[in-house]
């Protein structure tokens, strides 16, 4: 039987298989990810329990319900509650002197939609992003997308390839618009529950929500948790990158299919080389000759009839199964 030759197609099937294999392996690295995301999931819970409360001290909810009162009474001029998922939190130095260094007032912006920053910025920014591809990595993976490639370009400034997976990224997340409400699908799931009433229309900034410094430490452990996240998320996709580099080298230099199996199997990975050749055209008519020989006979009769073409073409499947 003559030796399968390595070509770009059964390369592919290979490293596929292969990578496959690392991304679901039980490392330390994918457990902290996993854990992390765990993590964050809590923290939400926790953290939107505590915003609510904060928000409803300042914005009483029977004030809410009177001036919605209003606006059905007199329209347009009474519309002034709004729903929001971002919030200025801010608290008072209690320590604070007017002859050191330290702040009179400590305010960030804590988003908790699914491209909220992580930074205290109210702006959109790539690691909102960073953080929806971490937290729906198995669903954005099950649609054939690469939530990983942002961890993969790490070091890489915006190129066409990087641009191209994250738009499909955003675009299968429901992504429309950083200050827009219309966002769809997972990203409007993800949102739903973390709306408050909040009385004054104008942006955010321009209102900030007085907390306790007890509160507003809360609100940051919980924007440090979705960091996490992300950081967990790098550190596992680095490993395998340095494991798939080595990877594509060693299949790049195996002439037959032959090799590509014997460091699957070194690896602790079953590969059936029949199924490989079996989806690979071109790997089967190396494989077996008669095969081949009876593809191009067929190709010959150019006044074949439809029904001996079908004909031929099932003998020819049942040929090779």
């Amino acid at each position: 039987m003559q030796k399968i030759r390595m070509n770009t197609e059964l390369r592919n099937k290979l490293f596929g298989k292969i990578k496959n294999t690392f991304e679901n392996e039980a490392t330390q690295e994918r457990e902290a990810f996993l854990q992390a995301r765990e993590n964050v999931d809590e923290m939400y819970m926790i953290a939107h329990k505590q915003a609510k409360q904060v928000v409803e001290r300042s914005y009483p909810k029977e004030d809410v319900a009177v001036l919605r009162t209003f606006k059905k009474k007199y329209g347009s001029p009474c519309d002034v509650v709004a729903k929001d998922k971002c919030f200025y939190f801010a608290y008072q130095n209690p320590n604070y002197k007017e002859d050191d260094d330290s702040e009179k007032e400590y305010k960030s912006h804590f988003d908790f939609g699914l491209f909220g920053n992580l930074t205290g910025s109210e702006y959109n920014d790539e690691d909102g992003k960073k953080f929806a591809f971490a937290y729906y990595r198995e669903e954005l993976k099950a649609k054939d997308l690469n939530p990983d490639i942002f961890a993969q370009q790490n070091e890489n400034k915006d190129n066409p390839h990087k641009t191209k997976h994250v738009d499909e990224c955003l675009k299968a997340l429901g992504h429309t618009n950083y200050h827009s409400d219309e966002n769809t699908g997972m990203a409007k799931t993800f949102n739903a529950p973390y709306y408050l009433d909040v009385i004054g229309t104008s942006y955010c900034r321009s209102r900030a929500i007085a907390c306790t410094e007890g509160e507003y430490a809360l609100f940051e452990k919980w924007r440090i948790a979705k960091a996490n996240l992300v950081s967990k998320h790098q550190t596992w996709i680095d490993t395998i990158q340095k494991q798939c580099d080595q990877l594509k080298i060693g299949l790049k230099a195996y002439r037959y299919l032959s090799e590509g199996i014997e460091l699957a199997t070194e690896l602790g990975i079953q590969v059936d080389e029949a199924e490989l050749i079996r989806t690979n055209s071109t790997g089967l008519t190396i494989y077996n000759p008669s095969n081949l020989a009876s593809m191009i006979k067929g190709m010959k009769n150019k006044n074949q009839s439809r029904q001996a073409k079908i004909l031929a073409r099932k003998q020819y499947e049942e040929s090779i199964n």
